[in-house]
């Protein structure tokens, strides 16, 4: 609920303070007071259209604040929230409008856009006047209206639609996806498979890029390999050949000899021999290996040649695959997984397709179930709100709620739902918000809030201005009766001249116009009690003789009661 609002430099008000509580206030005051003003102000609040005209003559600029609490879990505090503001002590809303039309806006003590204003608004008040009307504007605000008065019945068949037409939703986009990505898939897979096969083809296995890189340097070096290696078993065994060469293994075992020969004398030397024969010992076994080299090593050029186009065929799978034959082997494990995957494209399709064809049947039918419940729930709103309306000097206009077929499926069902008036027998239903004129047009739409306020309102604050234009008497009587059964369901503040409206309210507001020759001051105070009898009296017929006293205070009495 709103708090407080203060205005200052708006219009003809120079400075003004609005207490406002639960239930009904009333706002009265004499013409050019700037009652209007205080609903202008409200609407600069909630992201009204800002005009330099509305600063007051002589100010710089027009300054109006608000105060709010709300629950913790209102859309308007997670809005809020969002947009970083803060909200622990209230909502504190705040609009500049500048001598020269420059506007500024705080949310929750943050600058913020005008139009986050805006989008409180909707969450936030309801203002229903004469020049504008901001409820049931848009055309979802009718249905959002019809939804909330057909309870649990419309609820339950929204929610059975909401649940399948989402899965419904998701279904079909999976199937476009996948049917616009087929050709791209099915390209995919052939270049898979086309590298699939060069690399069974080869046959790779791991590590083999580095065996043949050292058998070809093997190959590569044969004759040189071969030679310095029989060199090397020449120089440790002889050769009869070559006598002129000495043998490393006939100087050590002549060297293990002589020593032998004097080694018993002296235990250090006979050491020393034992480490000649180990050398021997060991120049033998690398002289025998030396020979097996020699007679193996492989002097083959064709084999050469195989290794060579073996390493260059894996190189070029490197170079497609790799950059390493490794890389080359995860590549088509990982290849084969996804040639598996897009293979099963064609099936997900067919089940995709055969799951949209059953979610489209229950959403048609849950699409019926749910217009259905919602014409139920509209003849009988129709009803009530025409019955409130004969309450309020409105008894020959009728209203219907229309629910018809838009032709398409959306978030919220297949139905255009419109709240429709007619003014007059013979006279053609028509939106409501473009029926009637004036006052007419506000009581239409207390109407409409009191019919709807036993299903929750949307909004925790509701704003009237002149609603009881064009009545009086009884009627009048009667809308204040209305305002007061709504404020039972939600904070109602009401602009009005008529007595019998102000005696229905909780508490009274009056707004003063002073003059001091040069300059108009227009203020808002509360009255009570003799006071608010006297502001009753003057409402009446403007004097403050025992008689209209006497009758505003019968007016408080009956409203009371």
């Amino acid at each position: 609920m709103i708090e407080e609002i203060r205005i200052r430099d708006l219009g003809v008000i120079d400075e003004a303070v609005l207490p406002l509580h639960p239930g009904l206030t009333v706002l009265t005051g004499e013409t050019g007071a700037g009652k209007t003003m205080v609903v202008t102000g409200l609407g600069l609040l909630l992201g009204g259209r800002g005009d330099a005209g509305l600063v007051r003559t002589g100010s710089r600029r027009t300054v109006v604040e608000g105060l709010l609490t709300l629950p913790d879990e209102h859309a308007a505090v997670r809005r809020v929230d969002e947009a970083g503001g803060d909200v622990a002590d209230g909502l504190v809303l705040v609009r500049t409008v500048q001598a020269d039309g420059r506007s500024r806006a705080h949310v929750g003590g943050r600058a913020a856009p005008v139009g986050l204003l805006g989008e409180l608004a909707e969450h936030l008040v309801a203002v229903h006047g004469q020049a504008d009307q901001w409820r049931l504007r848009r055309g979802e605000e009718h249905r959002e209206v019809l939804d909330a008065f057909g309870g649990d019945a419309v609820g339950s068949a929204l929610a059975a639609y909401r649940d399948v037409h989402g899965r419904l939703t998701t279904a079909e986009q999976d199937l476009d996806a996948l049917r616009q990505q087929a050709a791209e898939r099915a390209r995919e897979a052939e270049t898979l498979r086309t590298g699939l096969e060069r690399i069974e083809a080869l046959e790779p296995h791991a590590g083999e890029d580095e065996e043949l890189r050292a058998e070809s340097e093997r190959l590569g070096h044969a004759e040189d390999l071969r030679a310095a290696a029989g060199e090397a078993h020449v120089l440790l065994s002889g050769d009869e050949d070559r006598p002129d060469v000495p043998a490393v293994l006939q100087a050590l075992a002549s060297a293990s000899a002589r020593i032998a020969q004097v080694g018993e004398a002296d235990p250090v030397l006979a050491a020393l021999g034992g480490r000649v024969d180990e050398l021997r010992y060991l120049a033998a076994d690398v002289a025998a290996d030396l020979g097996s080299y020699v007679a193996d090593v492989d002097v083959d050029p064709a084999r050469l040649d195989g290794v060579e186009q073996r390493r260059a065929a894996l190189t070029e799978l490197a170079r497609l695959y790799g950059p390493t034959l490794a890389d080359v082997l995860a590549w088509a494990e990982d290849g084969a997984t996804r040639v598996l995957d897009l293979e099963g494209t064609g099936d997900r399709i067919d089940a995709l397709a055969e799951e949209v064809g059953t979610l489209t049947t229950e959403r048609d039918a849950a699409a019926v179930r749910l217009t259905e419940a919602r014409t139920r729930a509209a003849a009988d709103l129709g009803g009530r709100i025409t019955e409130e309306l004969g309450h309020l000097a409105m008894g020959s206009a009728r209203v219907s709620v229309a629910v018809e077929d838009s032709g398409r499926f959306g978030a919220d069902g297949r139905d255009v739902v419109e709240v429709r008036l007619a003014s007059g027998p013979g006279t053609p239903a028509r939106s409501v918000t473009k029926a009637a004129s004036g006052g007419e047009l506000s009581r239409v739409m207390l109407a409409i809030e009191v019919a709807t306020a036993d299903a929750g309102t949307s909004v925790p604050t509701f704003v009237f201005d002149e609603v009881d234009a064009g009545v009086g008497g009884r009627a009048a009587v009667d809308v204040g009766t209305r305002l007061a059964a709504l404020a039972r369901h939600a904070q109602v503040v009401v602009v009005t001249h008529l007595a019998q409206v102000a005696a229905a309210a909780d508490r009274h507001l009056v707004v003063e116009k002073s003059d001091d020759g040069s300059v108009t001051r227009s203020m808002v105070h509360e009255v009570t009690g003799e006071d608010r009898v006297a502001e009753l009296a003057r409402m009446l017929g403007g004097s403050d003789t025992p008689a209209a006293l006497d009758h505003a205070r019968d007016l408080l009495t009956r409203a009371r009661a």
